[in-house]
This record gives structure tokens, sequence and C-alpha cells, in this order.
């Protein structure tokens, strides 16, 4: 079976799903509190959460590290189970914020993609994938940064190979696809979304929704196991 093309995978996910919405923030200190905010909880949670925080204390640095800590609390209850880490946790990103990058991060989002890439790495809960997706939704830099559902997508249908450790699995994928992703973000950032969410809704870990898949025709998964 011939693989078939990035944009065409794209395109049949937009068919079914239609365009995703804009994201809910794209700078990049918010982008990194919205990964931190909430965990384990559905998006409308972690997006309420991070409206709260937005609302009643802000973003800036200065304004998280002065909030009271039960405050933080307050809000990041909103956002699934150990509030109390996740709260000292805003801290710690404003503190490191502040610290290494005088509050702002824009100029660390100009630095060569490896440099801007390990920068982004200093907060906690931001590995690779995690600076890629800031890298690419600040449209820093047209890097597919891809999370665990779309990496799981592409991986089934045949892009890249499945290894023993995550990174590894992640580094192969984006060897594999390198070529083909172009330079147009906006076209990047729908990706991500769009796989993202048809690794949640159907492609999942387990049990996945073969029969209604849009890509069952391109899926070396179906063929060679989910048939089974």
């Amino acid at each position: 079976m011939k693989l078939a093309s990035f944009s065409a995978i794209i395109a049949k996910l937009e068919r079914h799903y239609g365009r995703p919405p804009a994201p809910q923030t794209t700078d990049a200190l918010g982008l990194i509190i919205h990964e931190n905010i909430a965990y384990l909880v559905t998006d409308e949670k972690r997006a309420a959460a991070f409206a709260a925080l937005r609302k009643k204390v802000g973003l800036r640095p200065t304004a998280i590290l002065s909030a009271a800590i039960e405050d933080l609390v307050a809000i990041t209850k909103l956002g699934g189970v150990q509030p109390e880490r996740r709260a000292a946790r805003l801290k710690e990103i404003a503190q490191i914020a502040l610290n290494d990058f005088a509050g702002d991060l824009k100029n660390a989002l100009k630095l060569p993609l490896a440099k801007a890439r390990k920068g982004l790495q200093k907060f906690p809960a931001i590995g690779v994938p995690g600076a890629e997706k800031i890298l690419l939704f600040t449209k820093s830099y047209p890097v597919l940064g891809l999370d665990s559902n779309g990496l799981r997508v592409l991986l089934r249908i045949g892009i890249g190979e499945e290894r023993k450790y995550y990174s590894a699995s992640y580094a192969s994928v984006q060897e594999a696809i390198k070529d083909e992703i172009g330079s147009d973000c906006d076209f990047l950032i729908r990706a991500h979304q769009l796989l993202r969410q048809h690794g949640k809704e159907i492609c999942r870990t387990s049990h996945p929704a073969c029969e209604i898949c849009p890509l069952r025709s391109d899926c070396y998964y179906r063929l060679n196991k989910g048939s089974r």
C-alpha cells in the first residue's frame, strides 16, 4: 500500500471534522501555563481553568508570583487532581520566566531552532514535543509539534516507526515527514489540532473505531492489526 501524502491525510481529516477553532492562546508563556494548569481532564475543563487564571490573576509572571497560593489552588482545582502541586508549578513557571527570560520569551523564540527548543525545555512538563508545539503555535518555526494522539495516528498510518522509547518514535516520525510538512504555520497548526482530535476520538490507544475512520484506506494498522 502506498503511503498517502501528508497534505492528503490532513485534507481527509478536515473534511471529516471540519476546520478546528483557533487555539486558546498563541503566546509562549500562555501555552506553557495552559499545559501545566490541568492534568488528565477534558479540554473543556483545561480551558475553564486557564480562563479563570487569566481573568482572576492574569498571565504575567509578576502577577502569578504575587498571587496568594490559595487563590491559585482554587483555580487549579478546576483542572483536576493535585491542585496544590499545579499551583506551585505556576509559581515555578513564573519564576523561570523572570529569572531566565526577563519575563518575556519573545527573544528566546528568535534563537536558532535547537537553542529555542532547549530554552523552552527549562519549563516543567515541556519536552521536545511540547517545545515544538510552542514554536509552531507562536509561528516562530514551521515544525510539526505533535502530542501523543497525533503521533499515534501517524505511526499507525505508517509514517515513521514505533520504537521502544517515546522520544525515539517521535524522532522517527519527524524524520519521515520533514520533507512534506512545508512552511505554512497556519496549516501545521490545523494539522496538529486535527491529528490530536482524531487520536482522541477515533484512533484511540485501545479499541480504535477503524470502521468509521476517514483514514481507513490509508492505514497500515487497520490492514495488519486492526482487522484481526
